[in-house]
């Protein structure tokens, strides 16, 4: 056994020396060829190995990153379903699962590593408002959000506890429009928000009565739209729904109009800006070379003349270094090229941003501030115009100045709620329709949608009601002669030229102190009792609007001692107008063509008539006999005095046509066209 093993052993010693002795003599260029072909294939067959392990590697991660992508995309969309809450879920479950690596390459239509990713600030300060235990009063602050913590912090919750503060026996709640933020935020903070929607079914679920909606929108634009769309949809289910006004108020027909709201934002924006730069305030910052560049969002919306009303605000305020644009350019000089040149052209070498925004959201942050070429910032930046271009990231609504003026408008809705709660619970009372007299005066209250329109206050809500012919009349006196005409119907269904306008008077308002003002007064027909119809109405800046009103509660009774009626002329300045005549008596086979030339001078009015006859010889107005003026051979034609428009007036006519003259009575009444 030994011997086998020793043989063996010397065996293998004396092959080992043999390859030596092979090593040592002079290389075979054929084999090493063979070799060095061999060692290379080896080496790429090692490194494509690792190329393919690292493809394979990307693809998986790049897949994760996709799938997360589609779970964002899912949830980024404007409609709630019953699957929205599992998919933010499933998205924020997907998105924890990736590496760091692997979340940089998340990329959808929509979807980025921003979505989740990106520090807004901490969620856990903000509430959401939507507990159940409301009450019967309601007040429902609609926002169209924001998914940025801190923003939605200082900008939305703190009017929402302004509001509450002021209003303590009213349960604030909040409601988003935007259901994109709503999911954005409830999926990567577990935050949940309640929709319109939501809102509204939590309302009636809670036995709300009395429900008033603040919208913190700038302006009546398209979100306000369809903000009132949606509640027009639970006006059945919720007794009492009233809306308040946006920020800025009434919009106004064009870049002209300002109004109250506009000052007191246009102010306290400035006022914040300038302080938050250390510069005193607005005149030290335009004499130091500072322009202040708020920016909004813009609209196509006809609202977009908001946007103009601001600018012209800043001008009426000496706010010479305030410019104002949008993100969106509309309208066209608001765009940031435009705002560029407007200051470059002013010289100002600085420039602050800031945004016109009540919320400093996405668009303050990135479409303003954000590092992109085509963000506002760079752009101000790279046109090499100014020395120093810097920006405030800050909503409106964390102004408290600002706040206050939603306080504001809240009070006139909740006013306006109370008083038609009132009217849902008061029992109908006083005389019917088939109660009431010709020739008798009534008292009846006018009840209306808006505390802005409404009769004066000596008139405690009442006007004075008449019947003529089957027809009633309200005769209501207005608070001042800001209301310069009326429209029996809605804005929609005026024509223009031939449409019926309601003039009004002037009245004489004695108050309970004695003192003595003169307002506007106007005759409405009143189609029905104890109903809503629609009464349009214009003020002295030129803009209809629609309104709802109703007349109830009459008794007999009058104002005298408080309102006279003075004259029926008020609005018509010096000149001449068209209007329709109805006439009324005699055979029927004669009449008064249309349209009938109106003429006012020194507030008197008078009227140049034209027959369909030539036998009109004379006319007699009040006692006073007026004499044909036609040449021979032309239709009889006169000119008379009308005491009031849209009141009967009765005439005499005589005719020759018969052979033998002949008064004949008539009535006329004479309605001006717009």
């Amino acid at each position: 056994m030994k011997k086998k093993t020793l043989l063996a052993m010397m065996a293998a010693m004396a092959l080992t020396l043999g390859m030596t002795a092979c090593t040592n003599m002079a290389p075979d260029p054929s084999a090493t060829s063979s070799t060095e072909e061999s060692t290379q294939e080896s080496t790429q067959d090692e490194t494509t190995t690792e190329e393919s392990k690292e493809v394979i590697k990307e693809k998986t991660d790049q897949e994760l990153a996709d799938e997360v992508a589609a779970l964002i995309d899912a949830i980024y969309v404007q409609t709630r379903t019953d699957k929205t809450d599992e998919q933010c879920a499933a998205a924020k479950a997907a998105w924890d699962k990736l590496t760091d690596a692997q979340k940089e390459l998340v990329e959808g239509e929509f979807a980025d590593p921003d979505y989740f990713g990106r520090d807004t600030g901490d969620a856990s300060k903000d509430d959401p408002l939507n507990q159940d235990g409301i009450g019967e009063k309601e007040l429902l602050v609609v926002s169209f959000g924001t998914s940025f913590n801190d923003s939605r912090v200082e900008d939305i919750s703190s009017v929402e506890k302004a509001l509450q503060a002021a209003y303590p026996d009213w349960s604030v709640r909040r409601a988003f429009t935007a259901q994109i933020i709503i999911n954005h935020v409830q999926a990567r903070d577990g935050e949940k928000i309640d929709n319109m929607e939501q809102a509204l079914e939590r309302a009636i679920k809670n036995g709300v009565k009395m429900l008033v909606v603040q919208p913190t929108h700038l302006m009546h634009g398209a979100e306000y739209d369809e903000l009132v769309g949606v509640l027009k949809q639970y006006e059945n289910q919720i007794p009492n729904i009233v809306v308040a006004e946006p920020l800025l108020g009434e919009v106004g027909s064009d870049a002209s109009v300002i109004n109250d709201d506009k000052q007191a934002v246009a102010k306290a924006v400035v006022a914040d800006a300038v302080k938050t730069a250390n510069m005193g305030d607005v005149a030290a910052a335009e004499a130091g070379g500072t322009a202040l560049v708020l920016m909004g969002h813009g609209t196509a919306h006809s609202a977009k003349v908001t946007y103009s009303q601001m600018q012209s605000q800043m001008e009426a305020l000496g706010y010479n270094n305030v410019f104002i644009g949008t993100v969106e350019g509309e309208p066209e000089d608001t765009s940031c090229e435009a705002v560029i040149e407007k200051v470059a052209e002013r010289k100002f070498p600085k420039v602050i941003l800031r945004p016109l925004m009540v919320v400093a959201g996405d668009h303050a942050n990135n479409d303003m501030a954000g590092e992109d070429e085509d963000s506002w910032l760079s752009m101000f930046t790279d046109s090499e115009k100014f020395e120093t271009v810097d920006v405030q990231i800050a909503g409106l609504g964390r102004i408290p100045e600002v706040q206050e003026i939603y306080v504001r408008h809240t009070a006139e809705a909740i006013e306006l709620a109370k008083s038609l709660a009132e009217q849902t619970q008061t029992t109908v009372t006083g005389l019917k329709e088939s109660e009431l007299k010709e020739g008798v005066t009534y008292l009846a209250k006018f009840s209306t949608d808006s505390g802005m329109f409404k009769t004066n206050e000596a008139c405690e809500g009442k006007g004075t009601l008449t019947v003529k012919d089957g027809k009633m009349t309200l005769h209501v006196t207005m608070p001042s002669k800001n209301t310069v005409k009326l429209f029996q119907g809605l804005v929609a269904d005026m024509k223009g030229l031939g449409d019926a306008i309601i003039l009004p008077s002037i009245d004489e308002v004695i108050y309970s102190d004695g003192a003595k003002e003169e307002v506007y007064g106007f005759d409405v027909p009143v189609p029905a009792l104890d109903q809503e119809f629609d009464l349009a109405l214009v003020g002295t800046k030129g803009t209809w609007y629609d309104h709802k009103v109703s007349v109830s509660e009459v008794t007999e009774g009058n104002l005298d001692g408080v309102v006279a009626v003075k004259s029926q002329a008020a609005s018509l300045a010096d000149g001449e107008y068209v209007a329709t005549v109805t006439v009324t008596g005699g055979s029927g086979k004669a009449t008064i063509e249309n349209p009938v030339k109106i003429i006012v001078k020194d507030t008197k009015i008078y009227a140049e008539l034209t027959w369909s006859s030539k036998n009109y010889d004379y006319m007699i107005v009040d006692g006073e006999k007026y004499l044909n003026e036609a040449a021979e051979g032309e239709n009889s034609k006169f000119t008379i005095p009308v005491k009031s428009l849209g009141e009967e007036l009765n005439v005499i006519g005589d005719t020759i046509a018969m052979g033998t003259p002949h008064e004949i009575e008539y009535s006329l009444k004479f309605v001006v066209q717009e």
